[in-house]
């Protein structure tokens, strides 16, 4: 941990009149992703949803149920952050897991503009801001 923020890779204080090291867990957390290569799926947020993964779900139907705008959705399936499983006649169909994983990051730090995800679909850490902490 001290090699890390020797490095510059996380920020870190120091408890005043000892030799204890404070880091963020969502900081060294977001460090141990991109070390590690750990994947969407790998992560808790995503787990909480496995039992849904593979099961269809139409992109208007998605929306509806986690209240996120239509637009929104098809972005994330353009950008790979939520997989298309197919195209029932003029209903595309999406893995509701992925919609599930990504409504939740959405209601937690979403807002119109915001950065969300990695490329690879990884929650998105911003260097400043309150999300940085």
């Amino acid at each position: 941990m001290r090699d890390l923020v020797e490095k510059g890779k996380i920020r870190a204080g120091i408890f005043p009149g000892s030799d204890e090291v404070l880091v963020s867990e969502d900081e060294v957390r977001s460090e141990a992703i991109q070390e590690k290569g750990l994947r969407k799926e790998d992560l808790p947020e995503y787990q909480k949803h496995a039992e849904k993964r593979g099961r269809p779900i139409w992109i208007s139907e998605a929306a509806r149920r986690y209240g996120i705008p239509h637009q929104t959705i098809i972005r994330w399936v353009k950008c790979g952050y939520i997989k298309q499983l197919g195209v029932d006649r003029n209903k595309v169909l999406i893995d509701e897991a992925d919609i599930a994983y990504c409504s939740e990051i959405y209601k937690k730090r979403g807002r119109q503009g915001r950065v969300l995800f990695n490329p690879d679909g990884t929650p998105y850490k911003p260097k400043t801001g309150p999300l940085a902490m």
